[in-house]
């Protein structure tokens, strides 16, 4: 074989290669659609350009506490472009088991909160909200929760852009640096 052939070779397989690695999954988070903790569908191309802090809660566990600075958070980046979307989830120790409606007053009361909250959802397994089945077909496994207050970033392409384990207080400087780099 010339070597000119063998160059070519090469290429065509690099080519073939290279379109086996790319996604066929074409959706981004902007895509999607779900439904707010007061029934009513919220249409998520309606936050494109935003940066999304997307958060699986509930109101019975030991990072609760965290409501508060998810909403200091949503308070200091709102005017940035920063959403906070708060997902309630009964899937880790069955500790967000109320209504919807006891789930918005429990936060309302305690926490004051003002940020995006939805219906209560599955944010693992499969029946996971296609949300969360997205984020783990575009970005892998650190998108699933582990349990309650699992953070995902989205940025303003919709994409993800990083994810944060439970215990990351929302305040974090972890947090914060990622915000401010690409809001």
């Amino acid at each position: 074989m010339s070597k000119k052939k063998a160059i070519i070779y090469i290429i065509i397989i690099m080519f073939s290669f290279f379109n086996k690695t790319m996604s066929n999954n074409t959706k981004n988070f902007f895509d999607l659609n779900v439904n707010s903790i007061n029934g009513d569908l919220l249409n998520l191309s309606k936050l494109k350009g935003k940066t999304i802090l997307l958060v699986n809660v509930a109101s019975n566990c030991g990072f609760t506490k965290q409501y508060e600075d998810l909403q200091n958070l949503y308070d200091s980046y709102k005017s940035k472009g920063l959403i906070v979307i708060g997902i309630p989830s009964n899937q880790f120790g069955g500790q967000e088991p109320g209504s919807e409606k006891e789930i918005k007053k429990f936060c309302e009361t305690n926490f004051n909160i003002t940020f995006q909250m939805t219906s209560k959802y599955d944010v693992k397994g499969d029946n996971a909200h296609p949300i969360y089945i997205w984020a783990k077909e575009t970005f892998g496994k650190s998108t699933v929760p582990k349990w309650n207050f699992h953070k995902i970033l989205i940025n303003k392409e919709g994409k993800v852009e990083d994810t944060f384990a439970s215990f990351t207080n929302p305040m974090s400087k972890k947090i914060i640096n990622k915000l401010e780099e690409i809001l």
